[in-house]
């Protein structure tokens, strides 16, 4: 069941009365952080999406390191042959990236997992190759304290995209 509110979107009132532990799992597709979903879950009913929105950035912001990390593991690589219908609408440009954007991208990824220790990750959507690899040369010149901020922050913005396209707006409005 929860399959087919995934493919099809789920009604805002639905979302509201499903069981906590539906909701949650739901939620892990907009988010792989157990804690996170589990906790924007408890929080329920939401009287509108911006309720959710909000509630969902405060708990992002509570996640410790390592629970940050665990979202970071359901993101694949940019670039890479994406592992969900989210992904694959989140990083549609990078089908059309040329060979020489796809290298460097490649190499790029491996250079930033060896100094940060985990997946870059950037808000993808509505960007072209040529931005993701600007913004990843880029990023590559952070500090570790300032890319793990970075790294909410682009993380809070795919979950708010994710959320939005999840629930019908029509009935969240």
């Amino acid at each position: 069941m929860l399959e087919a509110m995934t493919e099809n979107k789920i009604g805002w009132s639905e979302f509201a009365v499903l069981p906590e532990s539906a909701a949650a799992t739901l939620l892990l597709t907009c988010c792989s952080s157990p804690v996170w979903a589990h906790a924007v879950a408890a929080r329920r009913p939401y009287s509108a999406i911006g309720q959710l929105l909000i509630a969902a950035d405060a708990e992002l912001e509570a996640l410790s390191d390592a629970e940050i990390d665990r979202a970071l593991a359901g993101h694949p690589r940019i670039g890479d042959r994406p592992d969900s219908a989210n992904s694959a609408r989140e990083q549609a440009a990078m089908a059309t990236a040329e060979e020489a954007v796809r290298a460097a991208i490649a190499a790029g990824n491996r250079e930033y997992e060896a100094k940060f220790g985990h997946v870059y990750l950037v808000c993808a959507t509505g960007k072209s190759p040529e931005e993701l690899l600007r913004v990843l040369t880029d990023r590559l010149g952070n500090d570790a304290d300032t890319e793990r901020r970075i790294v909410r922050q682009e993380l809070g913005k795919i979950n708010r995209i994710r959320l939005r396209r999840l629930l019908t707006a029509q009935e969240a409005a």
